[in-house]
């Protein structure tokens, strides 16, 4: 397994400018990021995309390669599967072209809670099933579907799909399984990400391949700062454990 981390973090934030560089338990925040994907074994080099000065500051101290991340892919409408490609062009012209079937494994800069082993079990299942991608979810929780609901403008109560409210489910006990991406990785093939698997439909989520696959992460194990109180969450969290989730 060798794999190239592209971890992604732009300098524009509306809801938590700076983010990226933001202090959690006595490090820069996007350090957190860079320092897991160098501990993995399942990694052979990091590469940092990114506007943002400070980041590429600092991922150069850490040894990674850092890419300037052009303006047009650094706005808050532009996607990730974008600035991703950018980065391996731009990595591929500077040092050598990537393998169809080489894993690349994409992270976000602002997550600096992961399991310490996520990037490897990511890693492993793409390499040794051949899929086209592999995402880190978690379990939904109370937060269930089939607990969702509508609302009409009188208040009036009625179940989001079907004709029972909450399935008939009252205990969370007796809810399916059901998970949802947590933020916490993607890892695929360079095929993939460029969109080259035959038989998969255009669409924002193509470049997932056709043959995708989970690693499934615990309830909370994830946190991505997308509001002030992600800080304070991820700080607590990562001081209680000593920064063993992303030191390991």
């Amino acid at each position: 397994m060798s794999a190239t981390a592209i971890i992604l973090g732009r300098a524009g934030s509306k809801g938590v400018p700076g983010k990226n560089v933001a202090p959690i338990a006595g490090k820069p925040c996007g350090l957190w990021t860079i320092d897991l994907a160098t501990a993995s074994a399942s990694v052979s080099r990091v590469v940092v995309s990114t506007d943002d000065s400070t980041l590429a500051s600092l991922a150069r101290d850490r040894g990674a390669t850092v890419i300037e991340r052009p303006a047009e892919l650094a706005s808050d409408t532009a996607r990730i599967d974008d600035a991703a490609r950018h980065a391996v062009q731009s990595f591929e012209r500077a040092e050598a072209p990537f393998a169809a079937t080489a894993a690349i494994v994409i992270l976000y800069a602002n997550v600096p809670v992961r399991p310490h082993d996520l990037i490897d079990r990511a890693v492993t299942l793409l390499t040794t099933s051949g899929c086209d991608s592999v995402q880190s979810y978690q379990p939904v929780g109370k937060h269930h579907p089939w607990w969702t609901a509508r609302l009409d403008e009188s208040g009036r109560v009625g179940p989001w799909e079907g004709d029972v409210l909450n399935h008939g489910v009252f205990r969370r006990q007796d809810l399916p399984p059901a998970f949802i991406p947590d933020g916490g990785i993607i890892a695929l093939t360079r095929r993939a990400l460029f969109c080259e698997i035959p038989g998969v439909a255009p669409g924002p989520h193509a470049f997932f391949g056709k043959d995708r696959r989970g690693v499934i992460d615990p309830e909370g194990s994830v946190i991505d700062i997308d509001a002030p109180t992600d800080l304070l969450v991820a700080d607590a969290i990562l001081r209680g454990t000593g920064g063993s989730r992303a030191d390991r």
